[in-house]
């Protein structure tokens, strides 16, 4: 009978190890969530239809936890670079009920319509949202991006 004792607790252990290795690799691995219907695209016309625009990171990759710069693309509907624009930055994380952990701002006129935004940092994994207001000689009008880690 002791035998039996001995290879049930031996049984349990294992499983127990097993399961904290398994909670262990979920928990340090990267998730992504699923957000059906969430609009991740990198170009839109803005709310009022004023311009388009197309926002991407300067260096290529989204990167969680450093600093970064991003850029900012502004085009009239019929095609010309938005130049003396005045943009506001804001966002956070919907989800989350909590703003951005840096204060973006547009930093450089680069030409041909775009903007660098420095200062932006994605603390952890999920939906940001970005907001931008854009003031410029055709209006102002708002534009939001979703960026998903």
């Amino acid at each position: 009978m002791a035998l039996l004792w001995r290879y049930v607790l031996a049984g349990l252990g294992l499983a127990a190890l097993l399961a904290g290795i398994l909670s262990v690799v979920y928990l340090t691995t990267r998730h992504a969530p699923q957000l059906a219907g969430t609009d991740i695209s990198r170009s839109k016309t803005t709310a009022h239809g004023l311009f388009v625009a197309s926002f991407e990171p300067e260096k290529g990759a989204i990167r969680q936890g450093e600093l970064q710069s991003w850029l900012l693309t502004l085009k009239t509907v019929a095609g010309t670079p938005v130049q003396g624009a005045a943009i506001s930055v804001s966002g956070g994380m919907p989800q989350h009920n909590h703003g951005l952990p840096t204060s973006p701002q547009a930093t450089d006129y680069l030409g041909d319509g775009r903007y660098r935004i420095e200062g932006l940092k994605f603390t952890m994994s999920g939906l940001w949202q970005l907001h931008f207001a854009i003031s410029a000689a055709a209006g102002s009008d708002t534009v939001v991006f979703n960026v998903l880690l």
